[in-house]
């Protein structure tokens, strides 16, 4: 992976080479269809819908936008950072598609984030001379972007690039903010892309695999990127990515509360009640790692010592996230997508029903963090986390499909049945 400074270059220079380019070759147009173009997790959850759109109803104003899957959105980077993914190569030809709704849609995407850091991944393969973008959109898109976007955004990474991407950066080097260049990084290889995410849970097309592969195939093996090595095998105290059930059978007591939720909130409701932004921030990614470590070879950790927020923060949505199945478990998860169509009058009941129905050290843990939630939420005018946001930074952490992937047909209704159980909890735990 790198990263590379703009070089100067005037306008004039900029627009007489820009025309000159050519964006892919014929190759690059020659695709393989893909398996489908639902994730798994999805394919109930269209079927409430139009069958041609895994995202929106056919009636709603950015359907056209949202059924080409041009953007979506992929739970938390290894940093605790939102994760938005753009991908080139499910953009139609520029005639079919709105470029202006794309725009907005993509803004409306990133207004539920940008309050806190969020990375942004670019599958570049796939963009060609049909249905590449004007220049002046490009223009007018960054600048459409203004600082609320651009503050939070940790990093931008651009998967696949090509010497058309490069020189775009560097013709645009006159209007790119010089902090906004240094958050551009290069990404050769999808195996690169592990240092960042995990790439399971990213939904990549097939046809940015099959590229990947090609690119691979095509090196010399004293050439060939490196593979992420294969999972290690659990350790014998091993915490993160255990089942709650092989968690509370290993405790001494028989509890319900895995330990690192119980450091966790315990250090968090002390010290972190009035800091704003929490659960916004990422943290040190070998911070991370290290206090994963230290609970997964049995040690005590006391995040006092740490004084770290942002660090107890991060580590109890990564552990969350890494639960091998998700805390609302997948038996409830079309009934969470579906919850919006139930009427106002009947959620109450039905959001008490389905949280009962829990695994009991699920429903313990569950009401053991929303209760935890709610103190933050009753400081939320000093903090700034309202249940809306909270509802935004764990809904995906407590719900997702069983291929692991997050889409924007299912991020919506999972974080508004997660708020409505922040609004509801007082009633829902009783």
């Amino acid at each position: 992976m790198s990263s590379e400074r703009l070089v100067e270059l005037g306008e004039d220079t900029a627009t007489a080479e820009l025309g000159q380019l050519k964006f892919s070759t014929l190759e690059d147009q020659q695709w393989l269809a893909d398996e489908s173009t639902l994730s798994k997790s999805e394919m109930d959850v269209s079927q409430r819908f139009d069958a041609d759109s895994p995202h929106l109803p056919w009636d709603h104003p950015y359907y056209d936008i949202a059924r080409h899957q041009i953007i979506e959105v992929a739970g938390d980077d290894n940093f605790g950072r939102k994760v938005i993914v753009f991908n080139a190569c499910r953009m139609p030809p520029h005639h079919q598609l709105d470029h202006h709704k794309l725009l907005m849609y993509l803004k409306g995407t990133l207004d539920q984030y940008v309050e806190s850091d969020y990375t942004l991944i670019y599958f570049h393969h796939g963009l060609t001379n049909e249905n590449k973008p004007s220049l002046s959109w490009l223009r007018d898109a960054y600048r459409e972007f203004d600082r609320k976007y651009k503050k939070n955004i940790k990093a931008l990474y651009i998967v696949h690039p090509t010497m058309f991407i490069k020189t775009l950066l560097i013709l645009f080097k006159p209007i790119i903010s010089f902090k906004f260049g240094r958050k551009i990084n290069y990404v050769n290889y999808l195996s690169e892309l592990e240092d960042v995410v995990k790439c399971e849970q990213l939904i990549i097309p097939a046809r940015v695999k099959e590229y990947d592969n090609k690119l691979r195939a095509s090196l010399k093996p004293s050439a060939q990127p490196l593979v992420s090595p294969l999972h290690s095998p659990p350790l014998p105290g091993q915490v993160f990515g255990v089942a709650l059930l092989m968690l509370r059978q290993r405790s001494p007591d028989g509890d319900a509360i895995p330990v690192v939720m119980r450091d966790t909130i315990s250090f968090l409701s002390e010290q972190g009640l009035e800091i704003e932004g929490i659960f916004r921030r990422s943290a040190n990614v070998t911070l991370v790692k290290q206090v994963q470590l230290r609970y997964n070879c049995g040690e005590t950790v006391d995040f006092k010592e740490m004084e770290d927020i942002h660090l107890a923060a991060v580590i109890l949505k990564t552990f969350l996230r890494e639960l091998p199945e998700p805390l609302l478990t997948y038996q409830l998860y079309n009934d969470i997508i579906n919850f919006n169509a139930v009427s106002n009058d009947n959620q109450e009941s039905l959001m008490k029903t389905l949280v009962e129905s829990l695994p009991e050290e699920n429903y313990a843990t569950l009401r053991f963090l929303i209760t935890f939630l709610a103190k933050v939420s009753a400081n939320s005018e000093v903090n700034k986390m309202t249940n809306s946001n909270l509802a935004v930074v764990f809904g995906p952490n407590l719900l997702w499909g069983r291929d692991n992937a997050m889409s924007l047909s299912a991020i919506g209704p999972i974080n508004n049945f997660t708020r409505t159980l922040l609004d509801q909890q007082h009633l829902v735990f009783t």
